[in-house]
């Protein structure tokens, strides 16, 4: 006879995911009625959430559930790299439909606890409830060393921008998913950065480490749009070269620097550094390519130089608020 599935074996399935990842610094996780976390000593916390929402994050019909529950978790930890800090622990709230608590609901875990391993960033609690539609918020748990936690204010005029990867590679990768019948398989890099990106926590210490950048964020719904926050938040405007841009290859040029522009997902980090300081930036860091792709200018405009002409770069990245 089938076991009966309760929300206490639904919890410890949960803590089961992360199995194999290291400790984090939690000291009573999944079992009690919260978790205690001990930050390492000399360490300050950072403290992140995301959701993943169907029909707007995701498609049951065509995200498989591995890389739901791999992107869930990537999404939220995406935020702890743009901070330069380590991840360290998750709690999961996670409200789904009965009928996906079988197959669907074993994969979701498999997917989450390959991530949580990947990224080194264990379980530590969370709740769960039964609703029609599935949605899904993460909070993540990280720790960086006092003064070096990497804020979005701090860029200024002269700062020379950088990326990080490629821009846009994740949206053409959701246009290949859409297109195609039946459920999607990461079957090129494309549609591999849309179904399970990778944060870039190791670029995101080593800049913290380096003391480089001045500013810095990750791009989640696109450079036009992000760029723009970065640069409220320092008081600062910028110029953006497209002919610099790590964009992707298609034959039709203006719609890869769309993409690059505007593509959201793609979850590299944007960040500024010193004029001084920039021949110091290598082209790679742990195999992830590092791009100049404009400067930090005085006021607030943005604008984007294209052709030899100026223009405004407005936000035209992802806004769930837009109609």
């Amino acid at each position: 006879m089938k076991k009966r599935l309760n929300e206490d074996t639904l919890l410890r399935k949960i803590g089961e995911a992360s199995r194999g990842s290291h400790g984090g610094g939690v000291r009573f996780g999944i079992g009690d009625d919260a978790a205690i976390w001990k930050p390492t000593r000399g360490y300050e916390a950072v403290l992140t959430c995301d959701w993943s929402l169907e029909g707007s994050h995701f498609l049951l019909e065509k995200h498989p559930a591995d890389a739901i529950g791999w992107k869930s978790l990537a999404r939220a930890t995406s935020d702890i790299a743009a901070m330069g800090a380590t991840a360290r622990c998750y709690l999961l709230s996670l409200a789904l439909p009965t009928e996906l608590t079988g197959r669907w609901l074993t994969n979701f875990l498999n997917g989450l606890g390959r991530a949580s391993r990947k990224f080194g960033c264990v379980a530590a609690g969370g709740d769960t409830t039964r609703r029609k539609e599935t949605f899904i918020s993460i909070t993540v748990v990280g720790e960086v060393r006092p003064g070096r936690a990497i804020l979005r204010a701090g860029a200024k005029a002269g700062d020379a921008l950088f990326v990080s990867g490629t821009l846009g590679e994740a949206d053409l990768g959701l246009r290949e998913l859409v297109a195609r019948r039946g459920m999607g398989r990461a079957t090129n890099a494309a549609l591999r950065k849309h179904m399970y990106p990778e944060p870039r926590l190791e670029l995101g210490r080593w800049l913290a480490e380096k003391k480089l950048a001045t500013a810095m964020m990750d791009v989640s719904d696109g450079l036009s749009t992000d760029l723009r926050r970065l640069c409220a938040a320092s008081g600062v405007g910028a110029r953006v070269e497209a002919d610099a841009l790590p964009r992707v290859e298609l034959q039709d040029r203006a719609d890869a620097v769309k993409l690059a522009l505007h593509g959201g997902d793609d979850y590299e980090l944007l960040f500024c550094v010193r004029k001084t300081d920039a021949g110091r930036v290598p082209s790679t860091v742990g195999g992830v390519r590092l791009t100049r792709v404009g400067e930090m200018a005085a006021g607030g405009k943005v604008v984007v130089v294209e052709d030899g002409k100026e223009r405004a770069l407005n936000a035209g990245g992802w806004d769930p608020f837009r109609e």
